[in-house]
Formats: structure tokens, sequence, C-alpha cells
């Protein structure tokens, strides 16, 4: 006989802890940007639902800084190009605990300073659209700046190679221009807490 899973929901149609796989997918099922978990005891799910999801909801962990005076209850981005223009990638990390909330690329022919401007947005909709209003950390200045002025500046050349990056460039700041969000952003202080929780790890 199998054991009894409980369900937290923490975004779906009523939120709520749920004893029973069918009521779980009731809650979830067709809701767009679902988030839930099944979890051996009821206390541990009466926990969890207490707490944000995505201590216990992600891809993978990185190592997070043990020190410092930054906020734990951010979201921190990142991102990484082989060369410039180059292979580049971004992703988003829940500070408190490192938890991969995304991922994205590699996009062929990008620079470290798009990806960062990406991420940031990126983040910003993500944080958004669960309706989470906690800061984001970039250790990005030319990224940060580029986000108040709804402009990502590159001198980069569009070609035919980077078409779906300028896409995607052109999007973001489409969405700056029509949304507007609470999340504060922030200067990770690098040389004080060390790497950011998204870096990479390809230094």
């Amino acid at each position: 006989m199998a054991k009894q899973k409980f369900y937290v929901v923490w975004k779906g149609v009523i939120p709520g802890v749920y004893d029973s796989w069918d009521e779980c997918k009731q809650m979830i099922e067709n809701f767009e940007g679902a988030l839930y978990k099944s979890f051996p005891t009821q206390e541990l799910a009466e926990k969890a639902y207490q707490s944000s999801p995505w201590g216990y909801i992600g891809k993978e962990k990185t190592t997070v800084p043990v020190q410092g005076n930054f906020i734990k209850d951010s979201l921190a981005v990142d991102a990484a190009c082989s060369g410039n223009p180059g292979p580049m990638e971004y992703r988003g990390v829940y500070v408190a605990n490192g938890q991969e909330l995304f991922l994205k690329g590699p996009y062929q022919k990008g620079t470290n300073n798009i990806g960062e401007f990406l991420a940031i947005v990126h983040g910003l909709a993500f944080l958004k659209q669960q309706k989470i209003e906690i800061p984001i950390y970039s250790d990005s200045v030319n990224a940060i700046i580029w986000i108040k002025n709804k402009k990502c500046k590159t001198k980069l050349e569009p070609c035919e190679e980077n078409k779906l990056l300028f896409e995607l460039i052109e999007r973001a700041e489409k969405w700056l221009r029509e949304n507007t969000y609470k999340n504060k952003i922030l200067k990770w202080e690098t040389d004080q807490w060390g790497e950011i929780p998204a870096d990479f790890g390809r230094k």
C-alpha cells in the first residue's frame, strides 16, 4: 500500500495543503504558472505552505554566501558569455538557498552585457507573474542603468546568427515600457560578498 502524501499548492485555483493527488490536480491543472510539491507528512506540508515555494522548488542549487548584509529573500541574476561576442546564457537564482529558478540560452553571438540586461528583465517579468515583490540583485552596473533607461544600449551589430537575441532584446524593452514593478534592482557587491549566487563559476 502506497504511503499517503500531502500536496502544497502555493499557486493554483485555490492555494493550500491537500491530502490527495486528485484534489491537488484539480487546483493546478491548466493553471498557468502553478507552483506545487508533494510532502511525506502533513506537518512538513503545512510548514512549506507558510514558506517561499522556492525553498522547495528548483532545478539545481548553487553555493550561497553565508555572510553579508545582502537581502536573502531576493533573486540574483547573472550571465555568462564564451567570447565577446559568443554563446551567451543567463539565469536566476533564489538567494536564500541557491535554487535555480530559470536558465536561458545559450544564444549565439551575444555579449555578457546583453545577457545581464535580459536576465534582469526576465527576473522582473517572472516575479511579476508570481506577484512577488522581492528585490533583484545584479553585479552589472551597465545592465542596471539600461533597465532604468528601458533601453539595451549594446554596440553589438545584428547578424543572422544573433537574430533571435535581438528579437529578445526588443521584447524586453517593450516589456519595460509597458509594465510597472515594485521590485528594487540592487547592485551585488562582489568585493564584499563574493561572487553573486547566480554566477556560472566559469571565470
